[in-house]
């Protein structure tokens, strides 16, 4: 089973991990609709937004974390039982977040607060900025100056460490290996790829250049080396698979909507969730090339287009819309791409 990947139940008479055909999605529907309380007990029903799905207590965790960067133990207890995970795995997972530095906390128990550090504030602000520029590009659909922008390092093996880390965040950030120690990007992310050298120590050994004329083995197509340096295609497979398992979702909402029917906790929290996270494995590998250099059609903005859909009728159609919200910074910045 691929990453991420999660399988209908026997029972729904689906038994791989591709796209559900009209019988699955029949079966699906019917089992989201029956009450919850008919499961056998230690079973997860499927949610309106897929089949049950295990979700990682750290991305559970960190999708409760607010604007300001704070955690509530209370709010975040409700939200895991609602997802079916236990009091103590939520506590392992804050106490290990709490010793990687990256919260601090206050307090004891459900009235504990927990402070996102500088450091974890950093990592999130750059999720939600890759998000906004994603789904700009995508209202936009151009933009691109045709100007490459180039980074090249030549760090001593005495830092190595700190080499291979300025490495994988320049790959990180979207960029492309022209060859050892020369990486490529079509956005200005000089100040970017620069703070990350200073806080590695390695700033004096990196070179900063941009150029609008950029050719690698004799090819000097814009949209020709995007696909001979990004992995495009298998990116590509990934986005489609994504729109294919999930497009059903939008119209089963639209139902709820009509029959004026609201979605319980039960239903939005877990399935959001995992539909959420097979979302962000494919964004987490997009350089988030600029419309001008990707294939058309591109599978990634008709994906990003079904999650602005489906999480816009979700939160309208939850139930409890006063309880804790997951992803609240991240439905802020979807929401306002939605008129």
């Amino acid at each position: 089973m691929s990453r991420g990947a999660t399988a209908l139940p026997r029972s729904l008479g689906h038994t791989g991990t591709g796209p559900l055909d009209r019988g699955d999605r029949s079966r699906l529907t019917a089992a989201v609709s029956e009450t919850t309380g008919r499961d056998e007990p230690g079973e997860r029903p499927p949610t309106l937004f897929g089949p049950p799905a295990e979700v990682p207590t750290r991305v559970l965790v960190l999708g409760m974390v607010r604007q300001d960067g704070s955690l509530e133990a209370g709010e975040l207890y409700a939200v895991a039982e609602a997802c079916g995970q236990s009091v103590e795995q939520v506590r392992s997972c804050l106490r290990r977040l709490v010793a990687e530095g990256l919260f601090v906390r206050h307090g004891e128990g459900r009235d504990a607060r927990f402070d996102a550090t500088p450091e974890a504030l950093r990592s999130m602000g750059e999720n939600l900025e890759r998000s906004r520029l994603a789904f700009g590009q995508d209202a936009a659909g151009r933009g691109w100056d045709r100007c490459w922008h180039l980074v090249a390092f030549a760090i001593p093996e005495a830092k190595r460490a700190s080499r291979d880390a300025f490495r994988d965040q320049l790959i990180h950030m979207g960029g492309a290996p022209i060859q050892n120690g020369l990486y490529v990007s079509p956005h200005p992310w000089e100040k970017a790829a620069r703070d990350q050298a200073d806080r590695l120590g390695v700033l004096e050994h990196t070179t900063f250049a941009t150029t609008d004329d950029l050719e690698v083995g004799g090819v000097t197509d814009p949209r020709k080396l995007a696909a001979m340096l990004w992995p495009l295609d298998e990116l590509g497979r990934k986005y489609q698979a994504f729109v294919e398992r999930y497009d059903f979702v939008p119209g089963l909402l639209e139902e709820r909507r009509r029959e004026k029917k609201r979605l319980t906790e039960e239903e939005f929290l877990p399935g959001s969730l995992a539909f959420g996270i097979e979302y962000q494995q494919c964004f987490d590998d997009d350089p988030l090339l600029p419309p001008e250099l990707l294939p058309r059609p591109w599978p990634g903005r008709d994906a990003r287009e079904l999650v602005l859909t489906c999480r816009r009728l979700g939160v309208l159609l939850r139930e409890e819309h006063e309880k804790p919200k997951l992803f609240a910074p991240w439905d802020d910045l979807l929401l306002s791409f939605r008129s």
